[in-house]
């Protein structure tokens, strides 16, 4: 019974780290916590309670779900604290040692990929391939001021705008043309997330001043996805702290999110105010000759000849942002190479058929999660955070249903597109509001003018009015 057991709890951490993928699972669960499984309960020990939050803030429905398939039922999910988890022992029984010396190896060779990814070799992108227009403009001559310049007249440079306009080409195109005016400049580009996971790894092995020495010894610090640290509050603080050396150093920060500093939901004080005293710049999405640009761009790079008739249907017909037009246009390069066809205006007509239906709602998911934030009281950044209280998960359960129904996107798609989320979370949102609404039951929230109940029925009637 025991080995079925030990057998369980393998097959779970293994599905586990499945779902989150392998590197988040050996940051946060492979060296940090011990599962056990007891009747009807798993129990996660953590070693201390900041652990301990941080995965049941983020993996809770994972770890859920992973119980569940290996199980074949539901089970409850528990934390407890076991100090003995805090760090690798020293003393480790002799047949943990190998072990024990191929995490620290792993640990090691993972520190040097990351450090010569964002200090060393160029990044993917730079501003030579960055088309730009009147919706991005101010953003581009904002950062070339700052590359020119020595000491910038701007910290930091705050850029914000939807998915695919541009952020993070903009982000490492600085990056790249710093390390080419300056050579000996020290740079480092890395995402929210990837920030938040070194700090914590930094805390769990005691090497905060390592951490810090590595964020705060820097010419340039470009983070991209800073909304990420929305409701992270020591995590705030640390970049706080951060932002303060490098900006008293006369150094650069440079940073991108999907929202203004003020729309992001759960933020300090003190960091929004650090932010818009710098250059706030929004990044819209291409009009039309700009995505026209784009495409002979993007045409010219995969060394395609594409008629201007085609050129201009594709940018007529996928305004939305820049990913999805470049994907429309390697599709239509993709089927006429496969089929030694020439591109006519006829065959782009008939292979992106499909692409432009799906890409091209009559409804916008942007204007969706505009009506309803305004409703509930939110922040589009609120949607796409990891919080979970009433009134960001009723935003985000109706967001995900009115998504589903005026696009064509998939659950995956409308999950990506919404924080990062899985399919599952979006499944389970629509399966939440239609129940909601077939029970017309009664839902309550807090908005800004207090405590709000209203109907189900009446609450998605006025967001289909509204946006139909």
């Amino acid at each position: 019974m025991q080995a079925t057991f030990t057998d369980e709890v393998d097959a779970i951490d293994k599905a586990i780290a499945e779902r989150i993928g392998r590197e988040k699972h050996r940051i946060w669960f492979r060296n940090s916590t011990r599962l056990r499984l007891v009747e009807d309960t798993l129990t996660i020990a953590v070693p201390n309670r900041f652990i301990g939050t941080w995965v049941e803030n983020h993996f809770m429905a994972d770890i859920a779900a992973a119980a569940r398939h290996v199980t074949g039922a539901e089970r409850k999910i528990a934390f407890s604290i076991d100090p003995t988890l805090a760090a690798p022992s020293e003393s480790a029984p002799a047949g943990d040692a190998g072990a024990l010396r191929q995490r620290r190896q792993e640990t090691m060779q993972t520190r040097v990929r990351k450090e010569a990814a964002s200090t060393g070799g160029r990044l993917k992108l730079s501003l030579d391939t960055f088309v730009v227009g009147a919706k991005n403009e101010l953003a581009y001559n904002a950062a070339r001021a700052l590359i020119q310049e020595e000491s910038s007249p701007f910290n930091p440079l705050f850029v914000h705008g939807g998915y695919g306009v541009g952020k993070t080409h903009l982000l490492q195109g600085v990056c790249n043309a710093i390390a080419d005016r300056r050579p000996g400049a020290r740079w480092l580009y890395v995402s929210a997330e990837d920030f938040a996971n070194q700090y914590v790894m930094a805390l769990k092995t005691k090497k905060l001043d390592a951490f810090r020495r590595r964020f705060r010894q820097v010419d340039l610090l470009a983070i991209d996805d800073i909304h990420f640290l929305s409701n992270k509050n020591a995590m705030q603080e640390e970049f706080l702290h951060t932002f303060n050396t490098i900006d008293l150093a006369g150094k650069q920060v440079v940073l991108a999110s999907d929202a203004h500093p003020k729309m992001i939901g759960q933020l300090c004080e003190r960091l929004v105010n650090r932010f818009v005293s710098g250059m706030v710049v929004k990044m819209d999405p291409p009009d039309f000759e700009m995505r026209c640009r784009i495409c002979r761009q993007r045409a010219q790079q995969l060394k395609k000849d594409i008629p201007d008739a085609v050129i201009r249907y594709v940018a007529e017909n996928v305004p939305s942002n820049v990913r999805e037009l470049e994907g429309a246009l390697l599709k239509l390069v993709a089927f006429a190479s496969l089929g030694q066809e020439r591109i006519t205006l006829a065959v782009a007509r008939n292979v992106l058929a499909d692409h432009i239906s799906r890409t091209d709602p009559i409804v916008h998911i942007s204007e969706i999660e505009s009506t309803v934030a305004s409703f509930f009281g939110v922040t589009a950044a609120d949607i796409h955070s990891a919080r979970k209280d009433r009134t960001v998960s009723l935003a985000r359960s109706f967001c995900m249903h009115l998504a589903r129904r005026f696009t064509k996107m998939s659950y995956p798609e409308i999950g990506r597109l919404m924080g990062g989320k899985n399919h599952a979370t979006v499944i389970l949102a629509n399966r939440k509001v239609e129940d909601l609404v077939q029970r017309n039951a009664q839902i309550c929230w807090h908005g800004p003018q207090g405590n709000r109940v209203a109907r189900a029925k009446d609450v998605l009637e006025g967001f289909l009015a509204n946006l139909s």
